[in-house]
């Protein structure tokens, strides 16, 4: 069985939609992934489209979900830095990871934040597979 995961931010335009682009790249043989925000946004930023697009990753069939979207247990939740008072989704292990918003800000803001954000999935990938991250 696949292990859920749900990046969740405010708006599910950026961050998380970056996110959830690199676990389905890297790891839909761990991951059944998902993404959410908890504020409507009518659309996925069209600069995090651009830069996803720049390492070969294509997210502009995305659009943005909110929270009652996406299963209401998961098993990693991960919160991008936004202060994001997410309500009680139960899972097995949540981590922030304390990025910052790259929404109004240059394309490099945009590239910093992915690359960050691609390390970043890369390594939960490898803790899911080397069972360093207790999902019992």
């Amino acid at each position: 069985m696949k292990v859920k995961v749900a990046f969740i931010c405010v708006a599910n335009s950026c961050r998380s939609q970056m996110a959830e682009g690199f676990a389905k790249h890297y790891g839909s043989d761990v991951f059944e992934v998902y993404s959410a925000g908890t504020k409507l946004t009518e659309k996925v930023n069209p600069n995090a489209v651009e830069v996803m697009k720049e390492v070969g990753i294509d997210i502009s069939s995305h659009r943005p979900k909110l929270l009652d979207e996406i299963p209401q247990k998961v098993d990693i939740l991960i919160t991008m830095g936004c202060n994001v008072e997410c309500p009680y989704i139960p899972c097995k292990l949540k981590e922030d990871w304390g990025l910052d918003d790259p929404d109004g800000k240059p394309l490099d803001e945009f590239r910093k934040t992915r690359d960050i954000i691609e390390s970043k999935v890369k390594e939960l990938i490898k803790r899911v597979k080397n069972n360093e991250i207790n999902l019992n």
